[in-house]
């Protein structure tokens, strides 16, 4: 079991690197056209979709990554206080 949460803490752990990386890449100029951009744009996308149709843009800001940021923050503090109330 603790296998399990373990390997789940790992994987939204890189997942919120992607998310990072994907997020700081669009400061740059066409860094989202490249083929890094490309396949983080696949992995990131369905993801923060659903939030960028709930959450409205401020301005020229849109807020909706740093939100699904903070869920998937929120998802890996919860998992581990599962998994530190199972042991």
């Amino acid at each position: 079991m603790a296998l399990v949460f373990s390997l789940l803490q790992h994987v939204i752990q890189i997942y919120s690197w992607a998310l990072i990386i994907y997020i700081l890449m669009s400061w740059f100029p066409n860094a989202r056209e490249s083929s890094i951009g490309q396949i983080l744009a696949r992995i990131c996308e369905p993801y923060l979709e659903p939030f960028r149709k709930i959450i409205p843009p401020i301005g020229m800001m849109d807020i909706s990554p740093i939100v699904a940021f903070l869920v998937l923050n929120f998802a890996s503090s919860g998992l581990y206080s599962v998994y530190s109330w199972l042991t």
